[in-house]
Order: structure tokens, then C-alpha cells, then sequence
């Protein structure tokens, strides 16, 4: 039977596993918060689906901030 403090460590894990997600898709131009809840669904299945994924590429042309 799982006690109150193994249900904290896996929340725990799984929540900063999303965070670690989220900055992983950032960083391949992808929707953060998208995979932020996909990755509090599937766990390390979308953290091995991120890495296989590759970067998004925008054909668009960025405008320096002033």
C-alpha cells in the first residue's frame, strides 16, 4: 500500500520531470506548456519522444527586440 510520503516523491518527480520537459521542447521551438501536461500524463514515455522528436524549424524571420 503506498504511504503519503511515496505519493509526495512521485508527485515531486513527475512535476519537475514536466519542468525539465517543457524546457527540452522550448528549446526544439515546441509548445512548452503543451508537453508540460503531456509529460505529467505520460512521464518519461514523453521525455523519450522529445529527444527522438527533432527541432522546429520557423520559416519566419525574427525582429530584433528594441
Amino acid at each position: 500500500m503506498p504511504t503519503s510520503e511515496n505519493v509526495t516523491e512521485l508527485t515531486v518527480g513527475l512535476g519537475t520531470l514536466a519542468l525539465l520537459n517543457a524546457g527540452l521542447a522550448q528549446s526544439k521551438n515546441r509548445s512548452g506548456l503543451i508537453w508540460f501536461l503531456v509529460s505529467l500524463l505520460l512521464g518519461p514515455i514523453a521525455t523519450f519522444l522529445l529527444v527522438l522528436l527533432d527541432k522546429v524549424h520557423s520559416d519566419r524571420k525574427r525582429t530584433p527586440r528594441p
